[in-house]
């Protein structure tokens, strides 16, 4: 069976955003991502499998498509048999106790999905992202998630007023901050992290005081910065190490 021509119009769509809002749904491919997000609260509205991999899906109603079809319209370069619409749940309300991860307009996909990931791996149940952030429905993101997606509270808002309500101790990572392998960290924290290129905005700079950098142990010490994703996983390992 092939998909109809409206369902190949959706699932296009639905690799903009506004098209994901408007819709309430977005796209995930892979057995591993689909198996892990069938598996939690998120709703599935419309399964997609060739007949190879149907043999895992069988508790399930699904459509069979072929593998040109699906091709053609995967965004993997080796699709394995499955793509899956899912709805996009209503965002849960913040929780700002505990240690909370805020990410300060992170742009690229990857490193979101990476993030999300860490959050999962590191017990964070709470990600905070600016509204310039790049969105946790993007395709790609939900890709490098590998289904951590659906075990993390994500909320999108402006930064300012949502930091100037947290009660808990707020860090930003900074290249000239206080060496995080000697600082006093608390159990209950706000950690921001900035822009790929741009590092953490004026405004939200401005406001926190508190900052942690990572300090390089290169003889030249010519690298000028870490990945954000790279960073994050040694700041949360730091601040659970410490607990």
């Amino acid at each position: 069976m092939s998909f109809s021509k409206n369902q190949t119009k959706v699932i296009n769509k639905l690799r903009q955003k506004k098209y994901r809002m408007k819709e309430g749904l977005f796209v995930a491919e892979g057995i591993k991502v689909v198996k892990e997000l069938l598996a939690s609260s998120f709703e599935l509205d419309t399964l997609f499998v060739t007949e190879a991999a149907s043999e895992n899906f069988t508790s399930y109603k699904v459509e069979i498509v072929n593998e040109v079809d699906l091709k053609k319209l995967s965004s993997l370069k080796s699709p394995n048999g499955v793509l899956a619409l899912f709805k996009i749940p209503v965002e849960k309300a913040l929780n700002s106790s505990g240690l909370v991860l805020v990410l300060d307009e992170v742009n690229d996909p990857g490193n979101l999905g990476t993030i999300i990931r860490l959050c999962d791996w590191f017990g964070i149940q709470q990600l905070v992202c600016s509204v310039n952030t790049v969105d946790c429905y993007n395709e790609k993101v939900v890709q490098s998630t590998m289904g951590s997606l659906s075990r993390v509270a994500i909320n999108y808002v402006d930064l300012l007023p949502f930091l100037e309500k947290c009660a808990s101790p707020m860090y930003i990572a900074d290249m000239v901050g206080e060496n995080v392998y000697e600082a006093k960290l608390p159990k209950e924290a706000v950690l921001i992290m900035g822009n790929e290129a741009n590092g953490i905005s004026d405004a939200v700079r401005d406001y926190v005081t508190n900052s942690l950098s990572i300090p390089r142990f290169g003889v030249i010490q010519a690298t000028e910065s870490l990945n954000v994703a790279t960073a994050t996983s040694i700041l949360l390992s730091e601040f659970r190490r410490r607990v």
